[in-house]
């Protein structure tokens, strides 16, 4: 299987930390974000990565270049202008033939992303989406879910949440979905997903996820990480 990262955003809420760092660079005690993602990809068995970059991207590609050092394939595709998530995607991904997994470049997981896939192999739908339980979902797309994982309804950002599951930005598509996606600027939550309604399932996962959107999630994933260091080094 192959992944990409959506690596393009500019982390506004984490200025003025990211005024001069793009935010998959900003460090978790002492790597970059981005770097833990694509360990994670490889721990999974995903060696075929393609990035999606807009913001400092040149920074990002001489931080990481080919991917070599890392055991893996990395190849680049710079956005002259902001293309959402879904627009991003489609084309990073593009020439994909088989199913693939899209995740954020600048949130912190150790989600079991073969578990994910693994969900999403039996089920058989177009997309799965990794879900996690927030306390404030006001800021998430946030979904209803039935007894099987399907999505009963997805709403991006609820003034009043229908619920505490969030959709984490993390999923496994099969390759159709590039077909469903404009040209230009498009994003999965607002101008995809509602295409595809019936054909969404979503996994609440176990594990740490952050999407470090705050100076605050920042820290926490610092101090979480460090506090796991810690521990295994006693």
């Amino acid at each position: 299987m192959k992944a990409v990262i959506m690596a393009g955003g500019k982390g506004t809420r984490l200025s003025p930390l990211t005024d001069h760092t793009p935010k998959p660079l900003m460090p978790i005690i002492d790597k970059p974000i981005l770097q833990y993602i694509i360990e994670l990809l490889k721990k999974h068995g995903i060696y075929e990565i393609s990035l999606s970059l807009g913001y400092m991207a040149g920074k990002i590609v001489e931080a990481f270049g080919n991917g070599k050092d890392l055991g893996v394939k990395l190849r680049y595709y710079i956005e002259k202008e902001p293309l959402g998530t879904a627009g991003g995607v489609k084309v990073a991904a593009e020439g994909f033939k088989e199913d693939f997994l899209v995740i954020s470049g600048d949130a912190f997981t150790d989600f079991d992303l073969s578990d994910l896939i693994n969900f999403h192999k039996n089920h058989g739908k177009l997309v799965t989406i990794a879900a996690a339980k927030v306390k404030d979902p006001s800021a998430f797309g946030v979904m209803l879910l039935n007894g099987a994982g399907k999505v009963r309804s997805f709403i991006e950002k609820p003034r009043e949440p229908i619920s505490h599951i969030a959709s984490t930005g993390i999923y496994v598509m099969k390759s159709e979905i590039l077909k469903k996606i404009p040209t230009g600027f498009c994003d999965f939550a607002r101008d995809v997903f509602p295409k595809v309604t019936g054909q969404i399932y979503a996994k609440v996962m176990n594990g740490y996820w952050s999407d470090i959107g705050t100076l605050l999630s920042y820290y926490e994933t610092n101090y979480h990480v460090a506090a796991l260091s810690a521990a295994a080094s006693v």
